[in-house]
């Protein structure tokens, strides 16, 4: 093989060596300035068990556990000393993190006061299991209020069905603040669930006033729907008064003809003027008709 050629295949290859080694030098260095610090670790908070709504922490219920910078979650604590004696407001599970969206506020309350957003109120009906959905009724799902009654000034004594709430969040069935984990029907002669003030009002007045009935609704359907309501004379085909009313034909206008008055007589003529002759005698003058004088 000739010498030249050998010569000139070595320089090559000795170049193609010299330039990958650089490249991976380069590479390597660049990777390095990008990977984040895998010394450094930090203590970080998580449940030692699973954590339901409603509990306040305990020194047993958490463990510290180590983590990486890059690891660390946002809201996180490091200490369990911030974490002791403060509500859940979400489940939290095993070895999960604690954070601040979790726990409610030191000191506002025990059960589901915590969970109940500041101008919001909670208002607990009595429900029994036809009311209450057959049991159906748990925890975070939706519902609509309905009342029967007899509306005031109702001379007819019939009864009448309106939709008084609509969308309204369950927070208990029963005694519990979570739905059940198999998935099963809640015993829940109570039902509180989570209302405005102005809708707390009027809750407590259908309760009282007359027969509630709770009605399932979707969790995603948001749409409030305009009812007219619905009276027991209806169930029998029977219009209500108003309506019989608003149906009900009217009676046809009475066209008033407008007679003319007949015109008044026309006035008598006028009496022909009569004939006069005037007579002057000196400085005395008098008048004398035709007809005296023929009489005369």
């Amino acid at each position: 093989m000739d010498r030249r050629f050998l010569t000139v295949l070595g320089v090559s290859l000795l170049f193609a060596l010299v330039v990958s080694s650089l490249f991976y030098q380069m590479t390597a260095r660049a990777g390095a300035s990008k990977r984040p610090d895998q010394g450094e670790m930090k203590d970080l908070v998580v449940a030692a068990k699973p954590l339901s709504v409603g509990i306040t922490v305990k020194p047993t219920d958490v463990k510290v556990t180590k983590v990486s910078n890059d690891q660390f979650p946002k809201m996180g604590f490091s200490k369990v000393e911030e974490v002791i004696d403060r509500p859940v407001v979400s489940n939290i599970l095993l070895d999960e993190p604690l954070l601040e969206g979790r726990l409610a506020a030191r000191g506002s309350g025990l059960g589901i006061a915590p969970i109940i957003p500041v101008g919001m109120r909670a208002v607990t009906v009595r429900v029994n299991d036809v009311v209450g959905v057959a049991g159906f009724v748990m925890p975070g799902m939706r519902v609509d209020i309905l009342v029967t009654g007899r509306p005031p000034g109702n001379h007819d004594n019939n009864s009448k069905t309106v939709t008084v709430l609509q969308n309204i969040l369950v927070l208990t069935a029963g005694t519990t603040i979570q739905p059940d984990a198999r998935g099963q029907a809640i015993n829940a002669p109570n039902v509180t669930l989570l209302v405005t003030p102005d809708q707390a009002e009027l809750l407590t007045l259908a309760s009282n006033e007359g027969r509630i009935q709770l009605v399932l609704r979707n969790g995603s359907d948001q749409s409030i729907e305009r009812t007219a309501g619905r009276q027991v004379a209806e169930l029998y085909g029977v219009a209500p008064k108003q309506q019989q009313a608003a149906a009900a034909p009217r009676p046809r206008p009475v066209k008033r003809v407008e007679v003319a008055a007949a015109p008044a007589p026309p006035p008598p003529p006028p009496a022909p003027p009569v004939d006069q002759i005037v007579v002057i005698r000196g400085n005395q003058k008098s008048v004398e008709t035709v007809s005296n004088l023929k009489n005369n």
